[in-house]
């Protein structure tokens, strides 16, 4: 267990321990989370395994695979497709791996700027909390809108005369499915807690059965060499930038196995937190590998029209299981990935509301006594609402090109999420032998794994950032505003306004997490 009477000399986080006699915690839990200067204010429903669910829900190999497998078929092909998602997976784990010793030391639902703020002081945690909240929107709204293409292919198929396939009906029932997790996200959290369990086992049990379809139905399947080794490059880059167009096409990998921080975020709604959270993070990104690797070669080994697939798009795997299979068994298997999609999205709005409510609740985002507030069920309300809001007017430019619409979310989701990642991993670096770890540690590993995830994450946000298509180069020919990567503009934009903000304003007055004004009642009364 954590040494909770440790002394405070040469800490690297925590606050000065109270010089009045503290009432007795009901659990380590509380005990941890006291100590870390919160009061328990959200309710402790979720166990080891509902913790590893909704970061696995989040990750979502039937959501992220499958509606971003078109970026890397195209940039690529099925040599990225395959040997890509075990290469990028790879890197994920050790990511995990370094922000779980992390969050086992501090888990709190502030999660990373928490343990920027702890380790590097209030600049570190405000640039952390906003970049991490940018990608937390971001990652919601691309969940959602591959789950409104997916869902749009299935309803095409159901009702071809009325459901058509266009950007503006896409965008139609992506309101539709951001409506449908905001309203879930107000239930009670034992309600989201058991959505995240059935979740999880959805995923493990659809993939397998999809597999096994993919498998037994179709009459002819792919060679392995075709698998394994064929290159596809439609990007629009000669064939010279080959492998800059191969780390394009990792986006879908990277994209995938992103949003594994919920496990932190949740922390404060987890029991035995310090060991579950850690666990949960890093076990969610293992078996989504696993599932996720088995999952890409069966699809693949089932492409029958190569030439045919790379011009579909975002339909390239509904094209795929239509030709393999027929209609009959495509609605089905779309039926599967659409529930999972639909779980993951949930998922997603549960995260991120609890990182914008615990951000809040130390005052860094505007009208912060609005988005802190928690309902009667202890759910933070109006941060869902933003959340949602805020999550489905960044899809809007979808309805000029919905594929680099969506390419550009997933990469804003990617960037934001990660430079959040690796912040807090660089500062854990920093300290050293001074960290004091938590249940769960990599002992004296914790060095050549932080430093390897570091620099992973410094080479995906540069390469994210470039252009996705020669065709979105200013000053190219031909170029198209609705080719460009966008991404830049809104991360670039992002960090100016929250940026200029912490030097004009907020470094006068910001100065990380604040001790909770209700745990010193509680101290003060004397309630446990």
């Amino acid at each position: 267990m954590l040494r909770f009477d440790a002394p405070q000399t040469g800490r690297t986080f925590g606050s000065p321990r109270p010089q009045y006699e503290a009432p007795v915690p009901k659990s380590d839990d509380e005990a941890l989370l006291h100590r870390l200067g919160y009061a328990q204010t959200l309710h402790r429903e979720f166990g080891g395994f509902s913790n590893f669910a909704i970061s696995f829900t989040i990750i979502s190999v039937l959501a992220g695979c499958l509606t971003s497998y078109y970026l890397a078929y195209n940039s690529g092909g099925p040599v990225v497709i395959t040997w890509g998602w075990l290469f990028v997976g790879a890197f994920c784990v050790i990511v995990a791996m370094a922000m779980a010793e992390i969050a086992s030391a501090m888990p709190t639902a502030g999660a990373l700027y928490y343990w920027a703020s702890k380790l590097g002081g209030p600049a570190w945690g405000w640039f952390t909390g906003w970049f991490n909240l940018l990608g937390q929107i971001a990652v919601t709204a691309a969940i959602d809108y591959g789950a409104a293409t997916f869902t749009t292919a299935l309803l095409n198929l159901w009702f071809p005369d009325v459901v058509g396939t266009d950007n503006i009906t896409i965008f139609i029932v992506y309101t539709v499915i951001v409506g449908l997790h905001l309203a879930l996200n107000l239930a009670n959290v034992n309600v989201l807690s058991l959505l995240n369990s059935i979740s999880a086992w959805w995923h493990m049990a659809g993939v397998t059965l999809i597999v096994v379809l993919l498998v037994v139905v179709p009459r002819k399947h792919q060679s392995v060499g075709f698998v394994f080794g064929e290159v596809i490059n439609n990007s629009g880059f000669s064939d010279s930038s080959l492998l800059f167009v191969f780390g394009l096409g990792l986006l879908m990998a990277q994209y995938t196995i992103t949003g594994f921080d919920a496990s932190a975020h949740m922390s404060e709604e987890t029991r035995s937190a310090s060991r579950s959270s850690a666990m949960g993070m890093v076990m969610s990104v293992v078996v989504s590998v696993v599932f996720g690797f088995a999952l890409l070669v069966a699809i693949t080994f089932v492409v029958t029209d190569p030439l045919a697939t790379a011009r579909e798009g975002q339909y390239a795997v509904t094209f795929i299981w239509r030709t393999a299979m027929g209609d009959g068994w495509a609605e089905f298997l779309l039926l599967i990935a659409v529930m999972a999609q639909l779980f993951c999205g949930t998922a997603s709005v549960t995260s991120a509301s609890r990182m914008m409510f615990a951000f809040s609740r130390d005052r860094a985002v505007p009208f912060s006594q609005v988005w802190r507030r928690v309902s009667g069920n202890r759910v933070p309300v109006n941060a869902v609402i933003a959340i949602c809001s805020v999550a489905w007017a960044l899809m809007i430019p979808t309805l000029v090109n919905g594929a680099v619409g969506y390419a550009v979310g997933s990469s804003i989701a990617v960037i934001g999420l990660n430079i959040a990642f690796g912040i807090p991993i660089f500062l854990r670096i920093r300290a050293g032998r001074s960290f004091e770890t938590g249940d769960w540690t990599l002992g004296h590993h914790y060095r050549w794994i932080s430093i390897t995830a570091v620099v992973w994450i410094v080479i995906v946000c540069v390469l994210f950032l470039l252009p996705f298509s020669p065709r979105g180069i200013p000053g190219a020919t031909d170029f198209s505003w609705e080719y460009v990567n966008y991404a830049p503009i809104t991360v670039g934009g992002a960090l100016v306004l929250f940026g200029g903000w912490y030097v004009l304003s907020a470094r006068k007055w910001f100065t990380g997490p604040l001790r909770d004004p209700a745990l010193e009642q509680i101290y003060r009364s004397g309630v446990r």
